[in-house]
């Protein structure tokens, strides 16, 4: 029976009259090939299905050939869910992913951490088009491996900002909440560590003077304050002098990750040069101008911020591409979302005074969420739901759980003669088997997508 695009009224007509009744049977798919609402993490698909029965399966390198299947709303742009898609091919190890909202029909390649169209057609040339859609992402041809050649991909305005994307230069990401506790050092010092194993320059930048972030990446080695190495050189002495300490004298490498990572520690002594650096023009300028100079250095830096309104969280969002917002969803964090989307408001108007666009929000992060079965089935989805609704911020697909080694990672030390110096490892050096590990590696290709480097 051939397929009628004006049947689907829908999206769940999509999804029950194209794919179940129609797609997956012509493709070759039996019920035990194919799954509907499919949840892995914080990830939900519409539809899983694979080349070979699978029972339980798993997504890894070692899968059978498999397909996503997302249905929209005929009335849906498929434009606006292909970065979705592409979260969920490239996040998952999917090999292919159709869109589809009944009148349109597109398929996509995944193609490590990007994806490719390579094929588009019409819900009323479905059927004349079977056969090359089989030759895709049909069973048999999945099953077999078989080589297809690929259609000409056609230049769309997606396809148009995929590639602008790709021409990437050094992005700079805030990681902010002004409220503390929330777990944004752990997420700084391990989405860097994810960043760098995949091959990116990474920089970490510390401008809080609590120097969590210092202490995390290993470069506090002393044990009494007179040993202390930091005090001449840190991110004081760049904030407070334009014509010296430039950022690539002030870092260190951290071995706290491997390959290890360059690091501009802060120090406690930062907060008495507020005052300072507050009667100074440029101060709020000083970080963009010193980053200028290093732009072909590194890939992505990432500053980490104080848990306040203060001084030193406004320079890290004056000079940032991107923020990312840790939460651990609680009641006063979510109110605290409140005053960080007024923070964000003001420095938006300094950055329009310097001609430097708005801030590009990533997300709230759900971060130190409990593993409580009932409170993720249960309380976890209407917590993340409340931010869109109450605060109207995009949640980040992203979850970092509270786990035992993602705390113990941190807290490793070591003996040099009489002292107990600290020697905190990232959780993807300390157990890189570990969910935890899994957890960060996933946040980092979702930050890469949204960002745009490949």
């Amino acid at each position: 029976m051939p397929f009628n695009p004006e049947m689907c009224r829908n999206e769940s007509e999509v999804e029950s009259k194209l794919i179940v009744q129609y797609l997956l049977p012509q493709l070759g798919y039996t019920p035990d090939t194919w799954h509907q609402e499919v949840a892995i993490g914080s990830i939900r698909l519409d539809f899983l299905a694979f080349a070979a029965q699978v029972i339980p399966f798993v997504l890894d390198a070692n899968s059978p050939l498999s397909v996503v299947m997302e249905a929209k709303h005929p009335k849906q742009n498929l434009n606006h869910h292909v970065p979705r898609l592409r979260h969920y091919l490239t996040s998952l190890n999917v090999r292919h992913g159709l869109l589809t909202n009944g009148k349109e029909i597109r398929i996509y390649q995944k193609l490590q951490t990007d994806i490719q169209l390579i094929f588009q057609c019409s819900g009323k040339e479905v059927e004349i088009k079977l056969d090359e859609i089989k030759s895709l992402i049909g069973r048999e041809s999945l099953k077999d491996g078989q080589l297809v050649n690929k259609p000409e991909v056609q230049i769309t305005e997606t396809n148009l900002n995929l590639e602008t994307k790709r021409q990437h230069s050094m992005k700079i990401i805030a990681v902010y909440h002004n409220k503390g506790g929330v777990g944004k050092t752990t997420v700084t010092v391990n989405l860097a560590a994810a960043l760098r194993k995949k091959g990116k320059r990474v920089l970490i930048i510390d401008i809080d003077s609590q120097a969590n972030t210092t202490l995390a990446t290993g470069l506090i080695r002393f044990d009494d304050e007179e040993l202390d190495d930091l005090k001449d050189c840190n991110i004081s002495q760049v904030l407070l002098s334009e014509d010296s300490f430039p950022i690539k004298q002030v870092a260190r490498k951290s071995l706290f990750s491997q390959p290890e990572i360059d690091v501009v520690p802060s120090h406690i002594n930062l907060m008495k040069y507020e005052s300072e650096l507050s009667q100074q023009p440029d101060s709020k300028m000083m970080l963009i101008g010193k980053l200028n100079l290093i732009e072909h250095d590194y890939d992505i830096v990432i500053l980490d911020t104080p848990p306040a309104i203060d001084l030193f969280s406004e320079i890290a969002l004056i000079t940032a591409d991107y923020l990312l917002i840790p939460s651990d969803l609680k009641p006063f964090a979510n109110q605290g979302l409140l005053n960080v989307k007024e923070f964000i408001k003001r420095t938006d108007k300094f950055r329009k005074y310097i001609s430097k666009s708005p801030i590009e929000i990533l997300g709230v992060l759900p971060c130190k969420i409990s593993t409580n079965a009932k409170f993720i089935q249960s309380t976890l989805p209407k917590r993340i739901e409340q931010i869109t609704k109450r605060y109207g911020l995009n949640v980040m697909d992203s979850v970092i759980y509270e786990r035992e080694d993602l705390a113990k990672c941190g807290e490793q030390v070591k003996i040099i003669g009489n002292m107990e110096i600290p020697d905190p490892r990232s959780v993807l050096d300390f157990k890189p088997n570990s969910t935890s590990a899994q957890e960060m590696e996933l946040l980092a290709i979702e930050v890469l997508q949204k960002i745009g480097i490949p």
